[in-house]
């Protein structure tokens, strides 16, 4: 699971570079993200982020429990307790890493199309 959250973020990362600096890789980029955002595109996205937010809840409880676990049992420190806790620990920054990414993506992709939208208005008038 740790294997995909980090090909996710470094995808995320890579497409967040590609809008930030003009290029044809730009062009290609913005014009899926706008296929994407149209007929059942966001309804689909909404559902998978509903899915991952559930996800990265439990993954949080779950974090929460085994930190409840150890202070009833004060004094000892069970060791694969702490490799439980790192691993959902790691496993719900990179979930809500990538939440955030795509929240940037995003707002990425509608601040670049309402620049376009100002300027060809401006190059109208």
């Amino acid at each position: 699971m740790i294997q995909i959250l980090f090909t996710l973020v470094c995808a995320e990362m890579v497409l967040i570079l590609s809008l930030l600096f003009r290029s044809p890789l730009r062009q290609l980029v913005i014009m899926g993200l706008d296929r994407s955002k149209q007929g059942r595109g966001p309804l689909v996205v909404k559902s998978v982020g509903g899915t991952i937010l559930v996800f990265f809840s439990s993954t949080i409880y779950s974090v929460f429990s085994v930190q409840k676990k150890r202070s009833i049992d004060a004094g000892f420190v069970n060791h694969t307790d702490e490799v439980l806790m790192a691993y959902r620990l790691l496993e719900a920054s990179l979930i809500g890493f990538s939440l955030f990414l795509a929240l940037m993506i995003d707002r990425l992709h509608y601040y670049i199309k309402e620049l376009y939208r100002l300027r060809n208005y401006r190059e109208e008038n």
